[in-house]
C-alpha cells in the first residue's frame, strides 16, 4: 500500500523547470522542518526570504555557517543568527521511552518527515536516521515519555547535519503533505458518498407509495423493537448477576 502511495506521489510531481531564487534558498536549508524560524516548513521560511518578508538569519539548525550560505547566495553580508528563533546547538534526535508511551499517535501526527512509526493503543518508536530533531513530538506528548537527546556531540550547525541527509528529510516531508492530502481527499470522497446515498435513500422514501412507506415503517418497528429486546435481556443479566 505504501509503495502504491510513493508511485502516486511520484506521478503527481510537476515537470522539471528552471529554479527560481526561492528553490535556490530552500536548497540551502537543512529541511529539518523545525518551524523556529517562525514558518510553518522550510519551503514557507525559503518563500518568505525570497520575497523579503523575512531575514535570512532565523534558522538555528543551520546555524551560523547556514547564515553565511544564504547570504552568499543573496548577495548579503552575513550577519548574527536571531537569538529570537533560538540558538545554534548539536543536532538532538528524539527517543521516546517505550515503557510509558500509551499509543497516544500523537507524536506520529505531530512529525513532519514521518520518522515515527507505530499504531493506536502500541508502543511507537522514533527511526532515528530519519529524525530530524525538529522538537515538534515533545509538547503534544500526554505522557512526557520523549526525550530529546545529543546526536553529534559538540558539532552544531551543518557540521552535524549533511545536505544528504537534509536532501532525504525534503523528500520525506514532500511525501508527509502528499500523504496527509490524499488521505484528507480520500476521507472527503467517503462522506460524500456516504451523504449522496442518504440523499438518495430520502427521495426514494418520500417517492414511496403509501403501502411501501407503511412496509417500511412496520420493518422499522420491528428492527427497533429487536434492539429494545436485546437491551432488555442485557439490563436483567446484569442485574441478576448483582
Amino acid at each position: 500500500m505504501r509503495h502504491v502511495a510513493i508511485i502516486q506521489f511520484l506521478t503527481a510531481m510537476p515537470a522539471p523547470s528552471l529554479p527560481s531564487l526561492a528553490d535556490l534558498i530552500e536548497a540551502l536549508l537543512p529541511q529539518t522542518q523545525c518551524t523556529k524560524c517562525g514558518y510553518p516548513s522550510c519551503r514557507q521560511y525559503a518563500e518568505a526570504i525570497a520575497d523579503c518578508s523575512a531575514s535570512y538569519n532565523q534558522c538555528p539548525p543551520g546555524g551560523q555557517q547556514g547564515v553565511a550560505r544564504l547570504a552568499q547566495l543573496l548577495g548579503q553580508p552575513t550577519i548574527a543568527l536571531n537569538p529570537g528563533n533560538g540558538v545554534e546547538r548539536s543536532r538532538p534526535l528524539a527517543v521516546i521511552d517505550e515503557a510509558t508511551c500509551i499509543g497516544c499517535t500523537l507524536c506520529i501526527q505531530a512529525c513532519p518527515v514521518d520518522a515515527i512509526v507505530g499504531a493506536a493503543k502500541q508502543m511507537h518508536t522514533v527511526i532515528a536516521e530519519q529524525c530530524t530533531g525538529c522538537d515538534l513530538c515533545v509538547a503534544p506528548c500526554p505522557v512526557d515519555c520523549i526525550t530529546m537527546i545529543e546526536a553529534s556531540g559538540t558539532q552544531t550547525g551543518w557540521d552535524a547535519w549533511t545536505q544528504q541527509q537534509a536532501d532525504a528529510a525534503r523528500a520525506r516531508h514532500d511525501f508527509h503533505i502528499f500523504r496527509l492530502r490524499r488521505e484528507k481527499q480520500e476521507n472527503d470522497d467517503r462522506l460524500a458518498a456516504k451523504a449522496a446515498e442518504k440523499i438518495k435513500a430520502v427521495a426514494a422514501e418520500a417517492a414511496a407509495t403509501p403501502e411501501q412507506q407503511a412496509e417500511q415503517q412496520r420493518k422499522k418497528a420491528i428492527i427497533q423493537a429487536a434492539i429494545e429486546q436485546v437491551r432488555l435481556k442485557k439490563y436483567q443479566a446484569i442485574k441478576d448477576q448483582q
